[in-house]
């Protein structure tokens, strides 16, 4: 017998990027009409922790992840959740330092990059964070 999330996916279809249903309502998943319904605080929190574990295993991938501490694994985890992994590996200086364990220079090369225009506050917040090993407080 057939369950009702199986009927509703058959009817609704399973799509995991947004797009307009007939209504023309930003919709995602099954049917969810986010541009009225929006999602739950669980539901925010919960995409969180999976893009937080997504961009901490695709840190793993660099051999010097796991020679940091915690609070710097944050603050890159952090980037990489703001920029995507695939731009954060054009960041080649701060690459560098991070093998070589320069934190002062990791958080200077943080600093000197289109992103930290753009995101201003936070790129100093977490480039403070890179240089000292302490979670900073905005």
């Amino acid at each position: 017998m057939e369950s009702l999330e199986d009927q509703l996916i058959r009817h609704e279809a399973l799509r995991l990027k947004p797009y307009r249903c007939t209504s023309q309502k930003l919709t995602i998943g099954v049917g969810r009409n986010i541009e009225d319904n929006g999602i739950t605080e669980d539901e925010a929190r919960f995409m969180l922790k999976t893009d937080i574990d997504r961009s901490r295993k695709e840190l793993e991938s660099f051999y010097w992840w796991e020679d940091l501490d915690e609070v710097r694994k944050d603050c890159l985890i952090n980037m990489v959740f703001n920029l995507g992994f695939p731009t954060f590996k054009k960041f080649k200086g701060l690459i560098s330092d991070l093998e070589d364990k320069n934190y002062k220079m990791a958080s200077a090369n943080m600093l000197d990059s289109r992103w930290a225009k753009q995101v201003k506050g936070r790129a100093k917040e977490l480039a403070e964070q890179m240089r000292t090993g302490e979670r900073q407080h905005g």
